[in-house]
């Protein structure tokens, strides 16, 4: 399942440095996580979708990833960014 133009938008307008920012780490895992949110979602309605669920499996994977990249290079954007989404305790 892709993101719609507007959520990415607004993931790009709230973590991003500039307008066209959809490469910077803050911005990937926004958009990572609001793609979990919508596959949780999915997969609640459709708990046989394995497919689906291997997917979302690679997707928190590689939002693990970047944060933990984001931790060790900018502590204060990761604070910042984990505390925005409302990730970890």
């Amino acid at each position: 399942m892709a993101l719609q133009k507007e959520t990415i938008e607004k993931c790009v307008n709230d973590f991003g440095q500039h307008a066209k920012d959809t490469g910077s780490v803050e911005v990937q895992i926004a958009m990572l996580t609001e793609n979990i949110k919508q596959l949780t979602e999915h997969l609640k309605k459709n708990h046989k979708d394995y497919a689906s669920k291997r997917g979302l499996l690679l997707q928190v994977a590689r939002r693990r990833i970047f944060l933990k990249y984001l931790a060790k290079h900018n502590p204060e954007r990761y604070k910042l960014v984990v505390e925005r989404l409302g990730l970890k305790g």
